[in-house]
Order: structure tokens, then sequence, then C-alpha cells
């Protein structure tokens, strides 16, 4: 069996990483299968990108499409031209697709098109939000896939909602948890750590990068000025994604606790997590890392596609809504807090089921 694997961004990295882990072990053992990795370049900053190969040992990609920024349109129409002719030099049984991105919407359209099977990793996720460009990717990918590899029985459902037949859905558990666990240990602190002179569970983490949140300045600046006001001026660490950069660079927000920083490589990130007072975020996937190291986390965004870290986790969907944001504030504050569940099959093991799955199909 021959499998393209395709990542284009940041969150992909973290899924591709185990499913090349557990393709080598059943290489170990015998097994006829293999893959090539296909890099997009859709998220081409160096910490969001090459990093992520180093630190997760992963191998480089057998070929980078460089399609970088644009728009949506400019985008989705350069990785699928890239991706189409990539196909036809490299012939594979399956192309295996991760995640929301343009480039997992993209690279499914592309390979359903030439006749070639798509499994999609962390299908039937859904916010009810068509503004986000992530939930058209979502139900474009999954309207054209074979094989879907869920990670909880909310996902199961939407689904079987769509019609989808039971037995093209395989309930695997979370990829991105089989990254955390396994690097874990491996968490260091950023050298701001020291500068900033931070102590363990007496700081913030705050990340922001959707269009809702960060492409009007007005809307920005009100939102980090209300964390600001109810932070009780513990500090606030807030590594910049390259898509807010430009609209902060006018804002002129300065606050003696609220630090802006580069965007951080996967280990120095999560170690900020693990030891924070709470996140502010609005990724959905650090809704995930959150639930499973028991950090509270307050989430900027009026919906979610990832109900069971609210409803099982240690997440709160707070919206913009500054009474709801104070709200959070203040049960934290009074350690009001409840403590979390980990969703069912997060277990680190959602890789190995995926390629047997795949292998038995």
């Amino acid at each position: 069996m021959r499998i393209t694997l395709v990542a284009g961004a940041r969150p992909n990295f973290m899924k591709i990483a185990p499913i090349i882990e557990a393709i080598k072990k059943k290489q170990d053992k015998g097994f006829q299968i293999s893959f090539r990795l296909v890099h997009t370049g859709q998220h081409y900053d160096k910490n969001l990108s090459d990093t992520f190969f180093e630190e997760l040992k992963i191998p480089h990609p057998d070929i980078n499409l460089n399609i970088k920024s644009g728009t949506q349109a400019q985008q989705t129409a350069g990785i699928m031209i890239a991706f189409e002719d990539e196909l036809n030099k490299h012939p594979c049984d399956l192309v295996l697709v991760v995640g929301d991105v343009t480039s997992t919407m993209a690279c499914t359209i592309v390979a359903k098109k030439a006749g070639i099977k798509v499994a999609h990793v962390e299908a039937g996720i859904r916010s009810g939000d068509m503004q986000m460009p992530e939930e058209i990717n979502r139900i474009v990918t999954d309207s054209l896939t074979d094989y879907f590899f869920t990670t909880s029985c909310y996902a199961n459902e939407n689904l079987q909602h769509q019609g989808i037949d039971k037995t093209q859905i395989f309930f695997v558990g979370n990829v991105m948890i089989d990254t955390l666990k396994k690097h874990e240990s491996r968490f260091s602190p950023p050298e701001f750590w020291y500068n900033f002179k931070l102590k363990p569970q007496h700081y913030f983490v705050v990340t922001l990068h959707r269009p809702s949140n960060v492409d009007e300045g007005k809307q920005l600046k009100n939102l980090i000025t209300n964390i600001v006001k109810f932070s009780n001026n513990l500090p606030i660490i807030f590594p910049v994604h390259p898509r807010t950069r430009t609209m902060l660079t006018d804002l002129n927000l300065n606050f003696d606790n609220l630090y802006f920083t580069s965007p951080l490589g996967y280990l120095q990130f999560n170690y900020l997590v693990k030891h924070a007072f709470a996140v502010l975020t609005d990724s959905g996937g650090i809704t995930e890392e959150t639930t499973v190291m028991n950090i509270p986390c307050i989430t900027l965004r009026e919906n979610t596609e990832r109900p069971e870290t609210c409803k099982l986790g240690t997440n709160r969907l707070v919206g913009t809504d500054s009474d709801l944001l104070e709200k959070a504030f203040n049960d934290l504050f009074s350690k009001n807090w409840p403590h979390g569940q980990i969703p069912e099959l997060w277990d680190g093991k959602t890789a190995e089921r995926i390629i047997n799955h795949l292998i038995e199909l």
C-alpha cells in the first residue's frame, strides 16, 4: 500500500507525526506499506513549519509545494494545481489528509478526481458556523472521503446524519494526543521564561488567529483590553500568529503585564500551556491539549467543533461577550473551575489504530 500523507499547517504536523511512526512500526514487522510526505507550504513561517519536523522527529517532506500565502481561492487553486502534478508523478493507493485546513480540502478534491481513495483523520467535526473557512473545508472534505477516522461520538453522529455508512466510520480517538503524550517529557521553557520571571500557575497564555477575532482592529483591541482588565495583573503571554501580527502593529496595545512573543515551537509552546494558570484561545486544537493536561481553557469563540472539550474537558465558550469573559475569570480566581475528564480513546494510541484499520481495509 502506497500512502501519500498531506501536511499543510501547524496542526497537521502534530497529527502526521504519530501516523508516520505507526507506519514505520508496521514496515519493521514486514508489512508492505510505504508513505510519501507532501508539505503544501500553506504555513511558511519557520516556527510554524520546519521547526515541527525537527522537534517531532518527522522525516523532512519528500516535496514542498511552496504555495505560501494568498486569498482562500488563490491558495486552494495553487495547492490543487501543484498536488495534481505531484500525484501524476508519484501515483499512490491512498491519500491521507488530516484536520480542516485549505490543504485538506484542496488535496481531497484532487485525489478524488484522480480516482484515488481518501482517508480523513479528524473527520466529522462540525461547528455549525459557515463563516469559518474551516467549516467549509470540513464539509467538502467529508462529502468526498472514503474512510472517516473520528475523535469522538459527536463526530460519528455528524457523519451519520450526513448519510455516511457506518462501515466507513472508524472511531479511533485523537491523534493530536498521541503527539502530546509522546513528547510531554521533552517540553522545555522558552528563553523568555526567565526574562519575564514567569512562575508556574501564575500567568496566562493567549493565542488568537480566527478572522472574526483578528481581522478588525476595534474587535481585537477590545478583546485584548478586556483580557488585561480581568487578569488581576498576572502576566499574559501572547505568541503572535503571523495573521495577527500585522493588525497588532497599528493598535498600540501597551500594558505592563502583556508580553507579545514570536510564534513558538511545539515543545516550548506546550511547556507554557502545561504550566499556565489558564489559556485563552480561539484554536480548537489547543482546547484538546488543555483538556488532556487539565488546564482551564477559555475559548474566545461563539461555537466549537470540539464539544467534548466543554462537556467533558476543561474548556468554556465565552465568545466575545465581556460579561461571560469576566465571569470566567472570576471562576478561575475563586477556584470554581471544574476538573475535566479525558475523552474516550484519547490515550496516545490513535495512530496505531488508524494504520491497523487501513491495513485491514
